[in-house]
């Protein structure tokens, strides 16, 4: 148990650390904010599963993947295929030309379901491919790239050109995936309102369990062999080569479960907000991610839920306030950050804290000594 404890939580400060973003998150907030707003909150967080995903393959591994929107699009289309099967039934679609399929493929005059579309008539399938599917196409990808020794810049251009090309795809089959428009009007989920209030309290409480789920694996992931394996990796990737391991497969490993982490979040943002659509696949909502890891911390896993809420919840307010120039505004903020805090607000934290613990342990002896000097000393009876 002490073992697990050690590697799940890093000491007492891993503890800390975790509990007070758990209780931001699951008391703080939902006491403080309205349901509009909370929900904007939960939105953001399923941003943070894919932020995650870059920590342990950025941050750790040293591979820097500019496409994880093909990863949280394809669990967010898995999701919604599901959803959007269930609000097209018969009853629902009776006045289309074709009834019991999607509006968008009766628009588009088809007259029978594809048969892709087929298995997510099942919850379950749904659920298993929301984490599969990504992680399939992570793995073709990356035995491909790193089998090859493809890395660095080119391995971004890659995975941007695929975020790319995934987007295009969706945006050229309006019939058979909604297009541009993408996939809407999802409301019901085995009859279940998930428009109501009650439900999208439940849905917030649901992605903070399964984030903080995600910080623990990661870290169990992290504090193990595999771990310093990533860090090796990272720094010194020739001689661990040299040393006998087959670099490539801890590559796409950490590519499949980043992938993985993504299609999680995708599936959560499609359940929160209702639709699904391109703009969510392509090349600026993978950019955004990287940056949402390097304003957080690209080496910590908690920042990377902090930078995901900060730069979201600037990017909100910036387009309300100043709908001109918020995107200036952002990409200020980014600026900054890189500039002055390389490491993001992980690294402020960590600086905050070396300064702040030699004042802590002077106060710790200075405590000491008046307790020392207060106490009244033995006296001898001798004469």
């Amino acid at each position: 148990m002490k073992m697990i404890y050690k590697r799940l939580f890093c000491g007492t400060t891993g503890v800390l650390q975790l509990g007070v973003l758990a209780l931001l998150l699951m008391v703080v907030l939902p006491l403080s904010l309205d349901i509009f707003r909370l929900n904007l909150v939960g939105k953001y967080l399923t941003y943070a599963f894919a932020t995650l995903g870059l920590v342990l393959l950025w941050g750790k591994a040293g591979v820097l993947s500019l496409g994880q929107g093909v990863f949280f699009g394809l669990g967010g289309y898995c999701m919604a295929m599901f959803l959007k099967l269930e609000a097209s039934d018969p009853v629902s679609t009776k006045i289309q030309s074709t009834p019991g399929i999607p509006d968008f493929m009766d628009w588009n005059q088809i007259t029978h379901l594809p048969l892709f579309w087929m298995p997510f008539k099942s919850l379950s399938f749904s659920l298993i491919a929301v984490v599969v599917i990504p992680s399939i196409i992570a793995f073709i990808v990356g035995l491909a790239m790193f089998k090859r020794r493809v890395g660095g810049v080119y391995f971004a251009i890659i995975t941007q050109a695929l975020a790319l090309i995934l987007s295009l795809v969706i945006d050229g089959n309006q019939g058979y995936t909604g297009g541009r428009n993408g996939i809407t009007d999802l409301r019901t989920l085995l009859g279940w309102d998930i428009r109501s209030t009650h439900a999208q309290y439940l849905l917030y409480f649901l992605t903070c369990g399964l984030l903080v789920l995600a910080i623990l694996l990661s870290q169990w992931m992290l504090s193990g062999k595999f771990g310093k394996m990533l860090l090796a990796l990272r720094d010194r990737e020739d001689r661990v080569r040299f040393s006998g391991y087959d670099v490539s497969l801890f590559k796409v490993f950490t590519f499949c479960f980043a992938a993985a982490l993504s299609g999680v979040g995708g599936a959560l943002f499609v359940l929160q907000v209702g639709f699904i659509s391109p703009s969510l696949v392509g090349i600026v909502p993978s950019i955004e991610m990287v940056i949402f890891a390097a304003v957080g911390g690209r080496v910590s896993l908690l920042g990377a839920v902090y930078g995901t809420l900060l730069v979201n919840t600037g990017k909100s307010l910036f387009s309300e306030n100043f709908p001109q120039l918020w995107l200036f505004a952002m990409g200020g903020l980014f600026i900054t950050v890189v500039v002055l805090f390389p490491d993001g607000l992980a690294g402020v934290w960590k600086l905050l804290s070396k300064k702040s613990l030699p004042f802590l342990k002077n106060l710790r002896s200075s405590s000491k000594m008046t307790e020392s000097e207060s106490t009244p000393q033995p006296t001898s009876d001798k004469p």
